[in-house]
């Protein structure tokens, strides 16, 4: 079953700020913050142990039981295993050093991925989840070393959570990566079979055409295979819309370059920047959601008004005549 099927809409909610990524969030406006995805008709939670030690689970948990289970989709992620117990300090400048103090210990064997989603629904105060993505498994500090975790993998979270899927235990897996190549790798596989991918960053305005070239164009794997694929990270960690960060470090003056490029057009034809980065990430028949990240209330109200903003052919056009789009990338209609 391709993951499109199950996802209730084209915007989906990425909680990763919930687990304080870049900076410390009030409990009371990380709340207010997953009210306001429900408010505006959201259904579709990503989460992640990783993301703040636990942290984002445990606030998405709080809010979410609240509602009818059935009337929403979660998806959660494996690799990693939040044990009750202090670990090291954070790193200074990492991207959740604002997260829970916990020890983390990375492992994509069986019986780790086994107790990676045991420990997620304690914390997402569930009884079932919908999608099991395999996190980080192409991590670029893992350097040539990725195959070899990539193997790990395979052998053992790929299989539990095949078995999980026969078993109508879950409905779908995949991994959740930023490497195109991993999810190449995956597809290429007899067995076991994804349902699809969370490929953050790697379909955006900025970034998209090793996807597109590889994954996502009309003879890609993900369309030959029949995998949806939801586009996380579609603000290129912020930088198209006003932040500093690109790929989660600094943004280098070439990319900021770029996207002031992008920004001009867009006021020149009256564009809001957030509507046309959805609605390009959205634009691919392979896409199946885009799960933009947010840490305030409002910032999601902005989200769901620019999926369905009015954007004119002729900005589209502009993009890609000025060379900032590639002249496959399927653009909105």
């Amino acid at each position: 079953m391709n993951v499109k099927k199950l996802l209730p809409g084209p915007l989906g909610f990425g909680a990763a700020p919930l687990g304080n990524m870049f900076r410390a969030i009030p409990d009371e406006e990380a709340t207010a913050t997953v009210e306001a995805a429900w408010q505006n008709g959201i259904r579709y939670f990503d989460t992640a142990p990783h993301y703040g030690a636990g942290l984002a689970e445990i606030r998405l948990g709080k809010v979410l039981s609240q509602y009818p289970r059935d009337q929403y989709v979660i998806s959660t992620k494996v690799g990693r295993i939040v044990l009750e117990e202090p670990g090291p300090l954070a790193k200074e400048g990492g991207l959740f050093e604002h997260g829970r103090p916990n020890k983390v210990l990375v492992d994509y064997t069986a019986d780790g991925t086994l107790r990676s989603i045991e420990g997620s629904l304690k914390r997402l105060n569930t009884d079932h989840l919908e999608i099991i993505w395999v996190h980080d498994i192409a991590q670029d500090h893992y350097g040539d070393e990725w195959l070899g975790v990539f193997d790990t993998a395979r052998k053992g979270a790929f299989r539990v959570l095949t078995k999980l899927r026969e078993e109508g235990v879950i409905k779908a897996w995949g991994l959740g990566v930023n490497r195109v190549e991993a999810c190449e790798l995956t597809l290429e596989l007899d067995e076991p079979k994804p349902n699809g991918f969370l490929l953050a960053g790697r379909y955006t305005l900025l970034d998209h055409e090793r996807a597109l070239q590889r994954l996502m164009g009309k003879t890609g794997e993900a369309v030959e295979h029949d995998a949806g694929i939801v586009v996380g990270g579609p603000y290129s960690s912020g930088v198209l819309v006003g932040g500093k960060h690109f790929e989660y470090a600094e943004a280098s003056p070439e990319i900021l370059a770029k996207v002031q490029k992008i920004k001009q057009l867009a006021e020149r034809f009256g564009v809001d920047i957030k509507a046309a980065a959805l609605q390009f990430s959205l634009a691919n028949p392979a896409t199946a959601a885009v799960i933009p990240g947010a840490s305030r209330p409002s910032r999601i109200a902005e989200d769901a008004a620019a999926v369905k903003a009015k954007v004119p052919a002729e900005f589209w056009q502009a993009l890609r005549q000025e060379g900032l789009v590639s002249p496959h990338a399927p653009l909105p209609a």
